[in-house]
């Protein structure tokens, strides 16, 4: 296998799947300098002003004429992106790969009709404030009753639901509000403090349907003794949760978020197009996935418009994407600020370089809905959804959204993990082998030993085991677990 790739036949950069040395060929090219893994190298002579193309698109234009057998960076090439600008309906819809056979998974029945792949307790906090309470909570009710037969008894703190007013308020209630409807939750404490904008009664009364014999709401300010009484209400819904089974369904009951983060130069050739055919075998039989980060859909946003279902999709896709970047300009930043230092590192020279490789995650099937920040999914498929590209605010909304688990994709690896699963896919095999207390799966076999076919019915294979709760995530294993709410407004 070449230690090289050219990733489409008209690109005029090669991407190196190693370091190379000065004087080594590529192509039967010289290289002309030492070129990092995962970066890019001149396969031609290119002008100052000519497109670089990478995946057989333009990913900015070189800044200074560049040599046949140099490295193609940040150095001398800039973004050609450049404020909001208009789009055009032309609808093109790519050949998705063909079916595997379905599988089954072993979820949890939920009253409302979804499906949980975990049977959790949760303590949902209003406010900030009683994070130190509902912790006390957790502890109290651990070593008095223990967690047999149930996934664990959690919390998740967050700094708002006080000071906050307006839209900013709005969404930081909705967002906790999905929560406590989310599947992976067999039973949800809603734990208030009681003088907070966040208050209980407002929460409870625009919560909407819930299971309310699954749901216990606690304002600490209106009893003597907040832990005794919190550590009561879990206990009541631990004796409900405990009797729960899973159950044999189709793929079709998963709702799976797509995200990366700390990507580098092989995130676009190996991990996020696994994930991108993933998420085409999901859509085939019959199951969500939702791509977020919306600002790293700049530069290749023209490619999910074209597979916008209809018209009506394209405009909701058209305002996703020129809503955030107002929000930029709103707020008198730069639109195109990015790639990160790290991404830098790792190989991705531009906005666009990284947005080509981010959107290989949603495959090739066609986008069904557009959902904003705080909306739940309501049609199968592939779904785009309004986060941010950062790691904790995207992993919070897509589970929100009412994915049950998200998978990240890495090319130098972190730590975090969701309110739900959030399971860690390495683009190269280093990271695989050196991070392996953070890593689930290895996508850098693609280009080590395994077909992509090959790979993808290995990875299937892990998620089902996840999904069924047949195998933790190493988030899980670690005890990662973290929430972080979009906010967009002043603080009182």
């Amino acid at each position: 296998m070449k230690d090289y790739i050219i990733i489409n036949p008209i690109d005029n950069v090669a991407v190196v799947l190693r370091p190379f040395s000065k004087g080594e060929q590529i192509e039967n090219i010289v290289l002309l300098e030492d070129i990092p893994q995962a970066h890019k190298v001149a396969l031609k002579s290119i002008q100052s002003g000519e497109n670089i193309i990478k995946y057989g698109s333009p990913i900015g234009h070189a800044t200074s004429n560049i040599k046949a057998g140099e490295h193609v960076h940040t150095h001398n090439v800039a973004t050609n992106l450049d404020d909001v600008i208009t789009y055009t309906y032309e609808p093109n819809y790519p050949e998705v790969s063909g079916a595997l056979s379905n599988r089954t998974v072993e979820v949890y029945e939920r009253s409302t009709g979804e499906y949980g792949i975990r049977n959790e307790l949760w303590v949902v906090q209003t406010v900030g404030c009683v994070s130190g309470m509902a912790q006390e909570m957790i502890e109290k009710f651990k070593s008095t009753y223990g967690t047999e037969g149930i996934d664990g008894v959690y919390t998740f703190q967050h700094p708002f639901g006080c000071s906050q007013m307006g839209t900013d308020l709005e969404l930081t209630r909705t967002l906790l509000q999905d929560m406590v409807k989310h599947p992976n939750a067999g039973g949800v404490l809603v734990l208030g403090l009681g003088c907070e904008e966040n208050l209980v009664s407002t929460f409870k009364e625009t919560l909407g349907d819930y299971d309310s014999s699954r749901t216990r709401f606690l304002v600490a300010q209106e009893v003597e003794d907040e832990v005794e009484e919190g550590t009561k209400l879990l206990k009541e819904l631990y004796d409900l949760m405990k009797h729960d089974k899973r159950v044999t369904k189709p793929l079709s009951v998963l709702r799976i978020g797509l995200k990366c983060g700390g990507s580098d130069g092989l995130s676009g050739i190996t991990a996020n197009p696994l994930l991108g055919r993933f998420s085409d075998f999901l859509s085939i039989n019959g199951a969500t996935t939702v791509l977020g980060e919306v600002p790293e859909m700049f530069g290749a946003e023209k490619l999910l418009m074209a597979r916008a279902k209809d018209a009506q999709t394209f405009d909701k896709i058209v305002d996703l994407i020129n809503e955030f970047k107002l929000y930029f300009k709103n707020h008198n930043q730069v639109i195109y600020d990015n790639p990160s230092p790290g991404n830098k590192k790792g190989g991705i020279t531009t906005l666009e370089d990284k947005s080509l490789g981010c959107t290989q995650k949603a495959g090739a099937s066609v986008v069904q809905d557009v959902l904003k920040m705080g909306e739940r999914i309501k049609t199968n498929g592939l779904n785009l959804l309004c986060t941010p590209g950062n790691d904790l605010v995207a992993t919070t909304t897509l589970g929100c959204s009412g994915c049950q688990m998200v998978l990240f994709t890495t090319g130098r690896g972190t730590p975090f993990g969701g309110f739900i699963p959030t399971v860690k896919i390495a683009t190269n095999t280093a990271l695989a082998t050196k991070k392996s207390n953070w890593i689930d799966f290895n996508a850098g076999d693609l280009v080590d030993k395994k077909d992509m076919n090959q790979l993808l019915e290995d990875f299937i294979d892990v998620l089902c085991d996840i999904a069924s709760g047949k195998k933790q995530t190493k988030n899980e294993i670690n005890n990662f677990r973290e929430i972080s709410i979009f906010k967009d407004g002043v603080v009182l």
